[in-house]
């Protein structure tokens, strides 16, 4: 059950501190509550945030177009006889 909860509460979490973030700003490590060393968070965050993913997901679909039996086991590949059976198969 933590397996298929785990996710879902990351992805809230990471949600609620992104709000959290837009709301309240980032602290500077010296302490100062100052708006005019600031810049807004929609314009550069978010920028960087949907070019990375838009990135991630362009690797993604690539591998998977381009390469799609990458990841296949290679026992996939050998062709069937089925004159032998298959040595993992053993009778009881």
């Amino acid at each position: 059950m933590i397996h298929f909860l785990l996710p879902f509460i990351i992805i809230l979490i990471a949600i609620l501190h992104i709000i959290l973030l837009h709301e309240s700003g980032s602290n500077n490590p010296l302490g100062i509550r100052s708006n005019s060393d600031g810049f807004p968070f929609h314009i550069y965050f978010s920028t960087k945030d949907i070019i990375g993913l838009t990135l991630i997901i362009t690797i993604l679909l690539i591998s998977i177009i381009f390469f799609p039996n990458i990841v296949n086991d290679p026992e996939n590949f050998i062709e069937a006889n089925s004159l032998i059976t298959p040595t993992h198969i053993q009778p009881e």
